[in-house]
């Protein structure tokens, strides 16, 4: 009784703004070009960026939009900058976002911007006349942008002033939404309803071994009735047809942070971990198949490193001098804005790179189809 009373000043306001949207109250914008939005109704931990990327890969390898002009629009959470910023390789995650800065590491070739307006960044995407003429624009670092044939929408489902082309919206396997609360007492941000506005549903984190069984126990739980495994469809609780897909992490070798990193200890037997993202437990089950974790350090998603956290990983690796020191790629571009790191740490510090992949072909076409038939009508 009490969690009710303390949640149902957020829950009906949430209640209140959907309802505005959807019943045309409050006006939604639509951009000139296709947009992809990448979501969620909980706070982190459903690997919203790995799948951007995997839709940046299929964007790239598809025979018509590979030459094309592809963008990923994200307000950089967390980022120090203001306004409108196009995201350069040589910059610094404190200044454009550790999120938005992995991305365009990873894929320079695409047009990766910060705006926290989406409707005004997706016009600059669209008109960068406009970033090198107008007033508010002025203290973009590089205005040199192509014209966006699509674009990409980063964390933008509970921006509903801006109408996508196609809705994504992830739930994570080990955290299903209608078994969750409202912040602040559990990590819900939005209505768990809300999942039934999108298109495409993605559960991530599934065991690669997922049975089709197991899908359709999953589907009930979500409210989507009739879930066929093989066009990965089912009804959802408003009578609307809706897609469901399930994703699986796939990490890769340790790989070196700096120039400066020695390779042979990635071969080391015992490994210092240090972690600031929502959940480190899918990474620690990875590595403790080839590494002891003989120390542990967990910090806040997208902590920013201190004096101190350097301090403490330093004295970790003087206690444990052959242990390999290992993180995320989303905290290696963190850690890497710290100007005075010292050599030894350096010369034993990897990053784990991650994807996610569905857990089949058929689904991964299935999702391709969707994707492609969308954003070229």
């Amino acid at each position: 009784m009490y969690d009710r009373l303390v949640l149902f000043p957020y829950y009906l306001t949430l209640k209140v703004r959907n309802a505005m949207f959807d019943l045309g109250l409050r006006k939604q914008h639509s951009a000139e070009v296709p947009t992809i939005c990448v979501g969620n109704v909980t706070v982190g931990g459903t690997g919203k960026t790995p799948h951007t990327e995997m839709i940046l890969r299929m964007l790239l390898a598809h025979e018509d939009w590979a030459y094309r002009n592809i963008a990923v629009l994200s307000r950089g959470y967390k980022r120090e900058s203001r306004g409108f910023q196009q995201v350069v390789t040589t910059g610094k995650a404190s200044f454009y976002g550790d999120e938005p800065l992995q991305i365009k590491k990873k894929f320079p070739a695409v047009t990766v911007a910060l705006e926290s307006n989406r409707i005004r960044g997706c016009d600059y995407l669209c008109h960068p006349d406009k970033v090198r003429t107008l007033r508010r624009t002025r203290r973009c670092v590089d205005k040199n942008i192509p014209a966006a044939d699509v674009i990409v929408l980063d964390d933008a489902y509970q921006y509903r002033q801006l109408k996508a082309s196609l809705n994504i919206v992830l739930v994570d396997f080990e955290r299903p939404v209608f078994s969750d609360r409202l912040l602040p007492i559990g990590s819900l941000r939005d209505l768990p309803e809300r999942i039934y506005d999108a298109d495409v549903i993605i559960v991530t984190k599934c065991d690669r071994y997922i049975t089709d069984w197991d899908k359709t126990v999953w589907a009930t739980s979500l409210g989507i009735r009739d879930y066929d495994s093989k066009t990965c469809e089912g009804t959802g609780h408003d009578g609307r047809r809706q897609k469901l897909f399930f994703t699986t992490i796939e990490y890769s070798q340790p790989a070196p942070i700096y120039g400066e990193c020695d390779p042979r200890y990635i071969y080391a037997r015992n490994a210092i971990l240090f972690t600031g993202i929502a959940k480190d437990t899918p990474l620690r089950r990875y590595l403790s198949d080839n590494y002891r974790l003989v120390e542990k350090f967990r910090f806040k998603d997208h902590h920013k490193f201190s004096k101190g956290d350097v301090r403490a990983i330093h004295s970790a690796a003087m206690r444990n001098s052959t242990a390999a020191i290992i993180t995320t790629e989303k905290d290696a571009h963190r850690i890497m804005d710290f100007d005075k790191l010292p050599f030894m740490l350096k010369e034993r510090m990897f990053k784990v790179p991650i994807e996610v992949n569905f857990v089949n072909e058929r689904e991964r076409e299935v999702f391709s189809q969707t994707l492609f038939n969308t954003i070229s009508k």
